[in-house]
């Protein structure tokens, strides 16, 4: 058994990255992300957190929340969001069934097990980690700007004056940071 520790701190602000198992790319089909805003929605209606900024890739995702102050449980809210996606899927679209000691782990056939968390330590940091996140689709290839991936709070960084609209065109972000990739 490992002796993993993950940074708490109550109310904190985190970047996280989770990522299919096998990295199956599936989350961006049109039914699954779906299912996966809904899952995260009704997390949220119940622990509630700040979404920062996100991005869903075809294979991962990447986010940053606050928790509430006095609240340092985002290890609940992802099992929470990969057992809800998990088992909507399994039930809903014919995934293939997941074996009985990865269903113990929430992650069934979906998910891999665990995800990456880094505990985001000031203004600098929260923004290396929201450019990251937005230009993330651009960096895999998905598309050549960062504006034409669909499924990204980058959108609403636009709306909110935070970036401008051909923002992300020349990169300059270290690219070779894999961020828990």
């Amino acid at each position: 058994m490992s002796n993993y520790r993950r940074a708490r701190a109550a109310g904190g602000c985190y970047f996280f990255t989770a990522i299919t198992h096998g990295r199956r790319e599936v989350l961006v089909i049109p039914e699954h992300l779906a299912v996966l805003r809904a899952v995260v929605t009704q997390v949220r209606a119940d622990l509630p957190f700040v979404i920062e900024a996100w991005v869903v890739l075809p294979d991962h995702m990447h986010c940053i929340w606050t928790l509430p102050a006095g609240d340092h449980d985002f290890s609940k809210r992802w099992g929470l969001i990969k057992a809800g996606f998990t088992k909507r899927m399994v039930t809903g679209v014919g995934w293939a069934p997941p074996t009985i000691s990865r269903m113990r782990h929430r992650e069934g056939t979906v998910w891999q097990r665990r995800f990456w968390e880094h505990q985001i330590r000031d203004e600098d940091d929260f923004q290396v980690h929201a450019d990251y996140i937005h230009y993330n689709p651009v960096k895999h290839g998905l598309v050549a700007r960062v504006r034409d991936w669909p499924h990204s709070t980058f959108h609403r960084y636009v709306r909110n004056g935070l970036y401008a609209e051909d923002w992300g065109g020349v990169p300059t972000l270290p690219m070779a940071t894999s961020f828990g990739e």
